[in-house]
Protein backbone atom coordinates (compact mmCIF):
# COMPACT_ATOMS: atom_id res chain seq x y z
CA UNK A 1 0.00 0.00 0.00
CA UNK A 2 1.48 3.08 -0.78
CA UNK A 3 1.56 6.21 1.18
CA UNK A 4 -0.94 7.82 -0.22
CA UNK A 5 -3.48 4.66 -0.08
CA UNK A 6 -2.58 4.73 3.53
CA UNK A 7 -3.69 8.20 3.70
CA UNK A 8 -6.63 7.94 1.93
CA UNK A 9 -7.90 5.05 4.24
CA UNK A 10 -6.69 7.41 7.41
CA UNK A 11 -9.23 10.19 6.17
CA UNK A 12 -12.11 7.46 5.95
CA UNK A 13 -14.64 8.06 9.32
CA UNK A 14 -14.33 4.01 9.47
CA UNK A 15 -11.32 2.73 8.31
CA UNK A 16 -10.67 -1.33 7.82
CA UNK A 17 -14.58 -1.78 7.35
CA UNK A 18 -14.37 -2.32 3.80
CA UNK A 19 -17.02 -0.83 1.61
CA UNK A 20 -18.76 0.37 4.80
CA UNK A 21 -15.47 2.34 5.46
CA UNK A 22 -16.93 5.77 4.16
CA UNK A 23 -20.33 5.70 5.80
CA UNK A 24 -20.95 8.03 8.69
CA UNK A 25 -21.91 6.59 12.26
CA UNK A 26 -20.92 3.30 13.54
CA UNK A 27 -20.57 0.60 10.49
CA UNK A 28 -22.29 -1.83 12.79
CA UNK A 29 -25.66 0.00 12.65
CA UNK A 30 -25.06 -0.13 8.79
CA UNK A 31 -25.14 -3.78 8.87
CA UNK A 32 -28.23 -3.55 11.28
CA UNK A 33 -29.70 -1.28 8.75
CA UNK A 34 -28.71 -3.27 5.60
CA UNK A 35 -30.40 -6.57 7.64
CA UNK A 36 -33.59 -4.87 8.29
CA UNK A 37 -33.65 -3.39 4.58
CA UNK A 38 -33.84 -7.25 3.69
CA UNK A 39 -36.53 -8.36 6.17
CA UNK A 40 -38.79 -5.06 5.12
CA UNK A 41 -38.01 -6.11 1.21
CA UNK A 42 -38.81 -10.22 1.76
CA UNK A 43 -41.78 -8.86 3.87
CA UNK A 44 -42.96 -6.02 1.01
CA UNK A 45 -42.48 -8.95 -1.48
CA UNK A 46 -44.41 -11.38 0.00
CA UNK A 47 -47.31 -8.46 0.33
CA UNK A 48 -47.46 -7.88 -3.76
CA UNK A 49 -46.98 -11.52 -4.17
CA UNK A 50 -50.35 -12.09 -2.09
CA UNK A 51 -52.16 -9.13 -3.40
CA UNK A 52 -51.62 -10.56 -7.02
CA UNK A 53 -53.57 -13.43 -6.36
CA UNK A 54 -56.23 -11.61 -5.30
CA UNK A 55 -56.38 -7.77 -6.30
CA UNK A 56 -60.13 -7.36 -6.13
CA UNK A 57 -60.29 -8.45 -2.34
CA UNK A 58 -57.24 -6.22 -1.54
CA UNK A 59 -58.41 -3.40 -3.08
CA UNK A 60 -61.73 -3.12 -1.53
CA UNK A 61 -60.34 -4.37 2.07
CA UNK A 62 -57.92 -1.68 1.47
CA UNK A 63 -60.79 1.29 1.63
CA UNK A 64 -61.26 0.87 5.02
CA UNK A 65 -58.38 2.69 5.22
CA UNK A 66 -57.60 6.48 5.41
CA UNK A 67 -55.35 7.81 3.00
CA UNK A 68 -55.14 10.80 4.53
CA UNK A 69 -54.04 9.96 8.05
CA UNK A 70 -51.00 7.65 6.22
CA UNK A 71 -50.60 10.76 4.64
CA UNK A 72 -49.97 13.15 6.98
CA UNK A 73 -47.86 10.91 8.75
CA UNK A 74 -46.06 10.73 5.53
CA UNK A 75 -45.65 14.77 6.12
CA UNK A 76 -44.79 14.22 10.17
CA UNK A 77 -41.97 11.28 9.47
CA UNK A 78 -40.47 13.01 6.39
CA UNK A 79 -40.35 16.56 8.51
CA UNK A 80 -38.94 14.41 11.78
CA UNK A 81 -36.42 13.36 9.09
CA UNK A 82 -35.06 16.77 7.96
CA UNK A 83 -34.75 17.82 11.59
CA UNK A 84 -32.06 14.70 12.41
CA UNK A 85 -30.70 16.02 9.27
CA UNK A 86 -30.11 19.97 10.34
CA UNK A 87 -28.97 18.10 13.82
CA UNK A 88 -25.91 16.37 11.60
CA UNK A 89 -25.35 19.77 10.50
CA UNK A 90 -25.23 21.54 13.29
CA UNK A 91 -23.09 18.40 15.01
CA UNK A 92 -20.51 19.26 12.08
CA UNK A 93 -19.94 23.04 13.08
CA UNK A 94 -19.61 21.68 16.74
CA UNK A 95 -23.21 23.59 17.82
CA UNK A 96 -24.73 21.41 20.84
CA UNK A 97 -26.91 22.76 21.81
CA UNK A 98 -28.39 23.62 18.40
CA UNK A 99 -27.82 19.49 17.57
CA UNK A 100 -30.09 18.25 21.01
CA UNK A 101 -32.80 21.26 19.24
CA UNK A 102 -33.25 19.82 16.69
CA UNK A 103 -32.80 16.03 17.78
CA UNK A 104 -35.99 17.11 20.36
CA UNK A 105 -37.89 18.53 17.26
CA UNK A 106 -37.66 15.22 15.56
CA UNK A 107 -38.37 13.09 18.56
CA UNK A 108 -41.62 15.21 19.06
CA UNK A 109 -42.76 14.54 15.97
CA UNK A 110 -41.92 10.95 15.80
CA UNK A 111 -43.92 10.68 19.18
CA UNK A 112 -46.66 12.44 16.92
CA UNK A 113 -45.92 9.75 14.20
CA UNK A 114 -46.93 7.23 16.89
CA UNK A 115 -49.93 8.85 18.00
CA UNK A 116 -51.86 9.52 14.95
CA UNK A 117 -50.69 5.21 13.99
CA UNK A 118 -52.25 4.41 17.31
CA UNK A 119 -55.42 6.55 16.57
CA UNK A 120 -55.83 5.00 13.22
CA UNK A 121 -55.09 1.21 14.92
CA UNK A 122 -57.87 2.08 17.81
CA UNK A 123 -60.06 3.21 14.77
CA UNK A 124 -59.71 0.05 13.17
CA UNK A 125 -60.61 -1.90 15.95
CA UNK A 126 -63.32 0.48 16.62
CA UNK A 127 -65.13 -0.55 13.37
CA UNK A 128 -64.09 -4.75 13.96
CA UNK A 129 -61.15 -4.54 11.57
CA UNK A 130 -58.67 -7.17 13.33
CA UNK A 131 -55.37 -8.84 11.83
CA UNK A 132 -57.96 -11.62 10.80
CA UNK A 133 -60.73 -9.56 9.01
CA UNK A 134 -58.87 -10.57 5.40
CA UNK A 135 -55.48 -11.15 4.74
CA UNK A 136 -54.74 -7.69 3.59
CA UNK A 137 -55.50 -6.42 7.30
CA UNK A 138 -52.70 -8.77 8.21
CA UNK A 139 -50.28 -7.45 6.56
CA UNK A 140 -51.84 -3.68 7.14
CA UNK A 141 -51.09 -4.30 10.94
CA UNK A 142 -48.02 -6.78 10.42
CA UNK A 143 -45.87 -3.83 8.07
CA UNK A 144 -47.22 -1.10 10.32
CA UNK A 145 -46.66 -2.02 13.76
CA UNK A 146 -43.11 -3.52 13.19
CA UNK A 147 -42.52 -0.08 11.21
CA UNK A 148 -44.14 1.40 14.44
CA UNK A 149 -41.69 -1.14 16.32
CA UNK A 150 -38.22 0.65 14.46
CA UNK A 151 -40.00 4.01 15.06
CA UNK A 152 -40.10 3.76 18.91
CA UNK A 153 -36.44 1.99 18.63
CA UNK A 154 -35.15 5.29 16.55
CA UNK A 155 -36.86 7.36 19.50
CA UNK A 156 -34.98 5.95 22.48
CA UNK A 157 -31.53 5.87 19.91
CA UNK A 158 -32.41 9.81 19.59
CA UNK A 159 -32.97 9.92 23.32
CA UNK A 160 -29.69 8.74 24.09
CA UNK A 161 -27.78 10.54 21.43
CA UNK A 162 -29.48 13.85 22.67
CA UNK A 163 -28.20 12.85 25.99
CA UNK A 164 -24.71 11.39 24.71
CA UNK A 165 -23.94 13.91 21.55
CA UNK A 166 -20.85 13.85 19.28
CA UNK A 167 -21.02 13.79 16.13
CA UNK A 168 -20.25 9.65 15.31
CA UNK A 169 -23.46 9.45 17.65
CA UNK A 170 -25.34 11.83 16.17
CA UNK A 171 -24.52 10.50 12.92
CA UNK A 172 -25.52 6.86 13.71
CA UNK A 173 -28.71 7.71 15.02
CA UNK A 174 -29.59 9.44 11.95
CA UNK A 175 -28.89 7.05 9.72
CA UNK A 176 -30.82 4.73 11.50
CA UNK A 177 -33.31 7.27 11.42
CA UNK A 178 -33.44 8.11 7.86
CA UNK A 179 -33.72 4.06 7.05
CA UNK A 180 -37.26 4.37 9.11
CA UNK A 181 -38.22 7.27 7.14
CA UNK A 182 -37.52 5.56 3.56
CA UNK A 183 -39.47 2.26 5.19
CA UNK A 184 -42.53 4.53 5.64
CA UNK A 185 -41.99 6.43 1.99
CA UNK A 186 -42.05 2.79 0.52
CA UNK A 187 -44.77 1.58 2.96
CA UNK A 188 -47.45 4.56 2.71
CA UNK A 189 -48.22 3.96 -0.98
CA UNK A 190 -47.93 0.19 -0.91
CA UNK A 191 -50.27 -0.27 1.64
CA UNK A 192 -52.77 2.85 1.16
CA UNK A 193 -52.11 3.87 -2.09
CA UNK A 194 -51.85 0.92 -4.64
CA UNK A 195 -54.51 -0.26 -6.29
Amino acid sequence: MSSRERHAAHALPNPGWGPLSALPGNPLMWVLILSEMLVFTAFFALYAWQRATDVAAFNAAQQALDPLMGGLNTLVLLTSGLCVALAVEAISHGQRRRTRQWLAASMALGVVFGVIKVIEYADKFAAGITPDTHLFFGFYYGLTAFHFAHVLFGLGLLALVTWRTSTDNVETAAAFWHMVDLIWILLYPLIYLLR
